[in-house]
C-alpha cells in the first residue's frame, strides 16, 4: 500500500479493503492472547488453518488471529461468525471438527460449547455466557475484531475515521473541550481528569511538547493494558495522535516493558505499518499535522510506572520519581510540557470524539463516566479481563460474572487496585466501581486489577505479600518509603510468626500514616493501603494472631500445626508418599500420624488427601 495523503484517499482504501472481503462468507476468531497462548492458542491457529487450507476455503474463510477475549479461565477460546459461536478449551485435535462440521455444515461441535455450571446446559453463542452479558465491553469487544498485527484489519473497521476528521478542521480546543465533557478521567491509577490534563499541557508555553503512552503494568494480577496494546495496537495509536493535536505534540512515545515481548512486538508492528501508509510522520493525510511515536522499553521496575520515574527512565536515567511542585504537563520529559496517560484511557479516545461527550458520558457514575476494563483473578471461577461500566457493583462483578468463589468456599476479600489498592470485605460488595467511592472506603480503582480472595486467606500475610513486594520494587530515594515500608514488614512479620504485641498495633498504624503522608511519589504514599485497610476491616485477624498465636486461615506456618483425623483416615498411604521429609508414618490400612518436629508445612499432604483427614490447627 502507498502513502495516504488525504482523508479522500483512506476512505478510498476502506472501501477497496471492504471490496475485496466480500466473498469471505465465514471468519474464525482464534484468541491469541496472553490467556490464551499458555493454553496452546498457536498450535489451534495452525491446526485450523492447515485443516482450512485442505478444504479449500482459504478464500472464503477468514482466520483472524486476535487480541484477548477477555475469557481466559477457558482458553483457548473461538469465535465463528456468522452465529458468534462461542467454543472454549480448543485443542488442535477438534480442528477437523470445527470446519467440517460448523464452517462447511453450519452444524456444532456440542461438546465445545461453553457449559453453564450452575444449569449444567451448553450455551451455544458468546452473547449468552453470563459472563459477557453481564459486562458492557466498548474496548474489549474491538479486540476480536481485529488482527492486531494488520493495519488492514483496523482500518476496514472504522480505523483512523476519528483521526481524519479531527484533522479535518477540528481546533485543540473542540478536541479537549470534548474530552473534557465526557468525563473521562485517568484509567492509570489516580483517575485525574483527562480533559484538564490535556488543557494545561495545550495551554503550558513551548513549541516542543510531548505524549506518552504508561505500558509498564506492573501489578501482580494485572494485564488489561497488555491485553489492549497488545491486541489493539492502533486504536492506541490513533488516540495518541489526537491527543498529539490537541496539547500541540509532535513526538510521542509507549513506554512498555520489555517482559511483555509480543506486546513490544505487536506496538512496533502497528508504529511501522502507520509510518508507511503516512498516518506516522510528517504532513499526516495532507494536513499540517506532524507526528511520530518511538517504542521505549522499560527494564520491569515497579516505580517506573510512576510518571516521573517514567520519564526519567526513558531520557536514560535511574527511574526514580522527583517532586512534583512543577506538574509533568509543563515540566515533563527533557523538560518540556508532556502529557502522560495509560493504555487504557488513550484508547477510549477515538470513540469519545467519533459518538461524542454524552454518549461516554451516559455511562458511569457522577464523578466516574465510561467503563473500566478489570483484572479479575484469584479464588474464583471465571478469571480474566471484564470490562465493566463505572458504577457496577463489586458484588456484580465478583458473582454475577466471576462466579463466586471455587471449591465451595466463601468469598471474603477483594484487593483492587495493585499493591497500592485496598483490601475490602464481602460487606463492602455493594459498593460501586468509582474512584470516589472506593477511595472513600480506604481502596482505590487502581489500574484496575481485582484480585479475590476466600476464607483460606490469611488477611495479614496478604499485606506482608503486598507489602514485601513494595519493598522489592521501592526505588528507595525517599526516606519514608525506604524506610518506612521496611519497619512495616518488620511488625507484620513478627505478627504472622507468633512474636506480635498488641502495642504495635499504634506503631503501624503511625508508620502508615507517616509513609502515605511524606512519601515523595504516589507509589510510596499509596504504599501502605494494604495494612491500612487490612487493620480496618480484619482486625480480628490481626488479634488472634497477637492475643491467641493462631492463624485463623490456616496460612502463618509458625502458627499452625498437622494433624490427621484418626476418624477420616484410612490408611491409604497418599500422605506418606507425598511427604518429601518423611514426617508422616503409619501401617497399611491403619491410621497414620505426623511428627510434629519433623513436619514443614508445606501443605502437599493437605492437597493429597482426599479424605479430608489431614486438620490445620
Amino acid at each position: 500500500m502507498s502513502r495516504l495523503n488525504s482523508y479522500r484517499e483512506l476512505e478510498h482504501l476502506r472501501e477497496q479493503l471492504r471490496e475485496q472481503r466480500q466473498s469471505i462468507t465465514t471468519t474464525v476468531m482464534v484468541c491469541g492472547g496472553p490467556g490464551c497462548q499458555p493454553s496452546g492458542s498457536q498450535a489451534v491457529i495452525n491446526a485450523v488453518r492447515d485443516e482450512l487450507s485442505r478444504q479449500g476455503l482459504d478464500q472464503s474463510v477468514r482466520l483472524c488471529v486476535t487480541g484477548c477475549h477477555g475469557f481466559c479461565e477457558q482458553g483457548p477460546v473461538m469465535v465463528i461468525e456468522p452465529g458468534n459461536v462461542f467454543y472454549c478449551k480448543v485443542s488442535p485435535e477438534d480442528a477437523f471438527e470445527i470446519v467440517y462440521q460448523t464452517v462447511m455444515k453450519g452444524e456444532l461441535v456440542e461438546r465445545l460449547l461453553y457449559m453453564d455450571p450452575v444449569s449444567g446446559e451448553r450455551i451455544r453463542t458468546e452473547a449468552e455466557i453470563p459472563f459477557y452479558r453481564a459486562q458492557d465491553q466498548q474496548i474489549l469487544s474491538q479486540n476480536r475484531m481485529v488482527d492486531p498485527c494488520s493495519i488492514e484489519d483496523y482500518i476496514v473497521a472504522g480505523g483512523y475515521s476519528t483521526l481524519a476528521r479531527v484533522l479535518n478542521g477540528v481546533t485543540p480546543e473542540e478536541i479537549i473541550n470534548e474530552i473534557k465533557s465526557s468525563g473521562l478521567r485517568g484509567r492509570g491509577g489516580g483517575g485525574f481528569p483527562t480533559g484538564r490534563k490535556w488543557e494545561e499541557c495545550w495551554e503550558a508555553p513551548g513549541d516542543e511538547k510531548y505524549v506518552i503512552c504508561n505500558a509498564d503494568e506492573g501489578d501482580p494480577g494485572a494485564y488489561m493494558d497488555r491485553g489492549v496494546l497488545e491486541g489493539n495496537p492502533h486504536l492506541v495509536l490513533e488516540g495518541m495522535m489526537i491527543g498529539a493535536q490537541a496539547v500541540g505534540a509532535r513526538k510521542g512515545y509507549i513506554y512498555v516493558r520489555n517482559e511483555y515481548p509480543l506486546t513490544v512486538k505487536h506496538s512496533q508492528i502497528a508504529v511501522e505499518q502507520a509510518r508507511e501508509l503516512g498516518l506516522l510522520g510528517d504532513s499526516i493525510l495532507g494536513s499540517s499535522f506532524s507526528f511520530d511515536v518511538d517504542i521505549a522499553r522499560g527494564g520491569g521496575a515497579f516505580v517506573c510506572g510512576e510518571s516521573t520515574a517514567l520519564m526519567a527512565s526513558i531520557e536514560g536515567k535511574v527511574g526514580e520519581p522527583r517532586a512534583k511542585d512543577v506538574h509533568t504537563v509543563v515540566d515533563g520529559l527533557y523538560h518540556k510540557p508532556t502529557t502522560l496517560n495509560n493504555v487504557e484511557t488513550w484508547a477510549n479516545v477515538p470513540a469519545i470524539l467519533l459518538n461524542g461527550s454524552s454518549w461516554f458520558a451516559s455511562k458511569g457514575t457522577q464523578g466516574s463516566k465510561g467503563t473500566k476494563i478489570l483484572a479479575l483473578t484469584g479464588r474464583i471461577k471465571n478469571t480474566g479481563l471484564v470490562e465493566v461500566a463505572m458504577g457496577t457493583t463489586i458484588r456484580e462483578v465478583v458473582f454475577d460474572i466471576g462466579g463466586g468463589a471455587v471449591n465451595g468456599n466463601l468469598i471474603k476479600a477483594v484487593q483492587i487496585g495493585g499493591p497500592s489498592g485496598g483490601c475490602l470485605p464481602v460487606d463492602k460488595f455493594d459498593l460501586a466501581v468509582d474512584f470516589d467511592a472506593l477511595s472513600e472506603a480506604g481502596s482505590m480503582v487502581g489500574s484496575g486489577g481485582m484480585v479475590v480472595m476466600d476464607d483460606e486467606t490469611c488477611m495479614v500475610d496478604v499485606a506482608k505479600y503486598f507489602l514485601t513486594f513494595l519493598q522489592d520494587e521501592s526505588c528507595g530515594k525517599c526516606l519514608p518509603c525506604r524506610l518506612g515500608i521496611d519497619r512495616m514488614l518488620e511488625i507484620i512479620t513478627d505478627i504472622t510468626e507468633g512474636r506480635g504485641k498488641p502495642e504495635q498495633f499504634d506503631l503501624l498504624e503511625e508508620l502508615a500514616a507517616t509513609v502515605s503522608q511524606t512519601a515523595l511519589c504516589g507509589l510510596g504514599k499509596t504504599a501502605p493501603n494494604p495494612v491500612l485497610t487490612t487493620l480496618r476491616y480484619f482486625r480480628p485477624e490481626y488479634e488472634a494472631h497477637i492475643d491467641e498465636k493462631k492463624c485463623p486461615a490456616g496460612v502463618c506456618k509458625a502458627l499452625i500445626t498437622y494433624s490427621i483425623d484418626p476418624d477420616k483416615c484410612t490408611g491409604c498411604g497418599v500422605c506418606i508418599s507425598g511427604c518429601v521429609h518423611g514426617a508422616i508414618t503409619g501401617e497399611k490400612k491403619q491410621v497414620h500420624v505426623i511428627d510434629a518436629e519433623l513436619c514443614q508445612k508445606c501443605g502437599i499432604c493437605r492437597s493429597e488427601c482426599k479424605f479430608d483427614a489431614i486438620q490445620v490447627a
